[in-house]
């Protein structure tokens, strides 16, 4: 069995070696020329790798376009960006609500 740790929001706590501020700089410009370029994917690991949140937004953004949400909130959330990861939430818990009275009423009753 193969296993993905791509749904997982964080896989390690910390990075194994802390990066440079100047180590820091070249990658982020980097991620965003990739980013500029719809390489996203590539973008995304190097603003996950480096923390950079207005890149992790910008990506979240992207795959908010694409009507990818989960992505998009994963992004927004390690962005620590609570503008446009609550509203997120907030519509899964409505969705979890009709899901749990549902259940309990029955689909007839709701």
């Amino acid at each position: 069995m193969k296993s993905s740790n791509e749904h997982f929001i964080k896989v390690t706590e910390n990075a194994l070696t802390p990066l440079s501020s100047e180590q820091k700089v070249v990658l982020n410009r980097r991620g965003n020329q990739l980013f500029n370029e719809g390489f996203i994917s590539e973008a995304q690991r190097i603003f996950i790798t480096t923390g950079y949140s207005d890149g992790l937004t910008r990506v979240g953004d992207y795959y908010a376009a694409q009507k990818n949400t989960l992505e998009a909130l994963r992004m927004y959330c390690l962005a620590k960006n609570k503008r446009k990861s609550e509203p997120i939430i907030d519509s899964l818990v409505q969705l979890i609500r009709v899901l749990i009275d549902t259940e309990i009423k029955g689909v007839e009753n709701v």
